[in-house]
């Protein structure tokens, strides 16, 4: 059974604590765990202030749809949630 992953790193400009990070990060992670159901966790950087790596797994039975998931998710969070900017993303199957 395929495996997605969804690995997101993001800038937060502005960001000046890690308790401000937090209450950033932590909707956004609710709203695609509520509006996709796949689970999203942030993976790196937890103790710097302005960068964060998100990941997201989705497990399904075809690598079409997983892919096809993923890049909307990937949309999703570009035109949501505008205060992250996006440096960099892959999208893995497994």
């Amino acid at each position: 059974m395929p495996v997605g992953l969804l690995t997101i790193h993001a800038q937060l400009p502005g960001c000046t604590s890690l308790k401000q990070k937090r209450s950033l990060i932590k909707p956004v992670l609710a709203r695609l765990h509520r509006e996709f159901n796949i689970s999203a966790a942030e993976n790196e950087l937890n103790d710097h202030w302005q960068e964060t790596v998100l990941m997201c797994a989705l497990v399904a039975n075809d690598v079409a749809y997983i892919q096809k998931a993923l890049n909307s998710v990937l949309d999703f969070v570009e035109v949501h949630f505008q205060d992250l900017i996006i440096l960099n993303h892959r999208i893995e199957i497994i």
